[in-house]
C-alpha cells in the first residue's frame, strides 16, 4: 500500500507538471488588460504634457543664451558693436547696469517689461525675488530675457521662439518601463533647515533645502535618495544610475515625487524620470546629482538620452 501511495503521488505530480501553470480566469485577464490600458494612458498624458512644456515659445528648447553680468553697464543686442552679443533679437536691445544685486535697464528698442511697454529706465527683478524675475519681452513677443542668480553671480538668460533647438526638436525616446517601476518609498525627515550643497553644470554650487531622504527597495536591495525642496510642493530628486551615459543622459535625470503622507509613505514613479534642460540646450544651469544620489542600479524607465538632430 505504501508503494502504491508513493506511485500515485508521483503520477499526480507528473500530471500537474504536464498540465502546467493555471491559466488566468477571464476576470483576471480583463483586469490585467484594464490595468495595462490605464498605465499606457497615464504615461501618454504625462509624456504629451512634457513635450508641450518643452516646446512652448518660452520653454527650455527656446533657450539661446546665458550671458554673465559683471558690475557696471552692458550694452546688449545681436549687433557686433555690443559688449554682450545675443544670438537672436534686435541689433540693440538696451543697456543693463549692475550695481550689487540691482539691475537697471534702459531699452534701445520696443520692449515690454512684465507685460507693460517700457520707454525709459527701470529696475529688473532677479529670479531670487519672491515675485520671480521681471520678464523682458522683445521681437514682437518672440524673445524673452530674464535675470538669474547662480553661485552669487548674475546672468542674463535669453529665450527666443525661433530658436533652432525649438524649431528642430527631435522628440524624446523612453524605456517601456512598467508598473514595477512605480515603487513604494519611505520618507526620512532631516532636521528643519538642513540644506545640501548641489553643484551645477556651470561649475558653481548652491545650498538647496534638503528636507529629508527617501528609501525604496528594488531586487531585494535598499536604495536611498536625498530629496530637495524647490518650493513647488513636491520632492525634487536629482539622480544618476547605471544607465547614465549608457542610454540615459550622462549628467543624470530628474524625478518629481508627491509629498509623503502622515506615515511618511510615497511612491516613486521612475517611468516619469526626465532629462534636465541641459540635455536640450547648452545654456541651462542644471543641478548635478550629489554623491549620495548615485544609484548602483540600472533604472531602465523614463526618458532616454536626447538624440539631437544631426545638423
Amino acid at each position: 500500500m505504501k508503494t502504491l501511495g508513493i506511485a500515485l503521488a508521483c503520477v499526480l505530480a507528473f500530471t500537474a507538471c504536464e498540465r502546467g501553470p493555471l491559466k488566468p480566469t477571464p476576470e483576471q485577464t480583463a483586469q490585467a488588460n484594464r490595468d495595462a490600458v490605464e498605465f499606457a494612458r497615464e504615461q501618454y498624458l504625462w509624456r504629451a504634457k512634457r513635450v508641450i512644456d518643452l516646446n512652448r515659445p518660452d520653454g527650455w528648447t527656446s533657450l539661446v543664451g546665458l550671458h554673465w553680468l559683471d558690475p557696471g553697464p552692458h550694452r546688449v543686442g545681436s549687433g557686433a558693436d555690443n559688449g554682450i552679443r545675443t544670438a537672436m533679437g534686435p541689433e540693440h536691445l538696451g543697456v543693463f547696469t549692475v550695481r550689487g544685486k540691482q539691475v537697471g535697464f534702459v531699452p534701445d528698442t520696443v520692449v515690454t517689461v512684465d507685460g507693460k511697454p517700457q520707454i525709459g529706465a527701470t529696475t529688473l527683478r532677479i529670479d531670487s525675488d519672491p515675485q520671480g524675475p521681471s520678464e523682458l519681452v522683445f521681437d514682437g513677443g518672440k524673445g524673452l530675457a530674464t535675470v538669474i542668480e547662480r553661485g552669487g553671480r548674475l546672468a542674463l538668460r535669453v529665450k527666443h521662439a525661433d530658436a533652432e533647438t525649438r524649431l528642430h526638436f527631435a522628440g524624446i525616446d523612453h524605456w517601456v518601463g512598467g508598473r514595477d517601476w512605480q515603487i513604494p518609498a519611505k520618507f526620512i525627515a532631516h532636521p528643519p533647515g538642513k540644506t545640501l550643497p548641489i553643484a551645477n553644470i556651470i561649475g558653481t554650487t548652491d545650498n538647496i533645502p534638503n528636507p529629508g531622504a527617501v528609501e525604496f527597495e528594488r531586487g531585494g536591495k535598499t536604495y536611498r535618495l536625498e530629496a530637495l525642496d524647490q518650493g513647488e510642493g513636491t520632492l525634487f530628486l536629482v539622480f544618476a544610475d547605471r544607465t547614465s551615459g549608457h542610454g540615459s543622459y550622462g549628467a543624470g535625470r530628474f524625478l518629481d515625487a508627491t509629498m509623503p503622507d502622515a506615515q511618511g509613505r510615497l511612491t516613486l514613479d521612475f517611468n516619469q524620470s526626465y532629462n534636465p534642460p541641459c540635455a536640450f540646450t547648452p545654456f541651462a544651469t542644471c543641478p548635478l546629482p550629489p554623491p549620495e544620489n548615485r544609484l548602483d542600479l540600472a533604472v531602465e524607465a523614463g526618458e532616454k538620452a536626447y538624440a539631437k538632430p544631426a545638423h
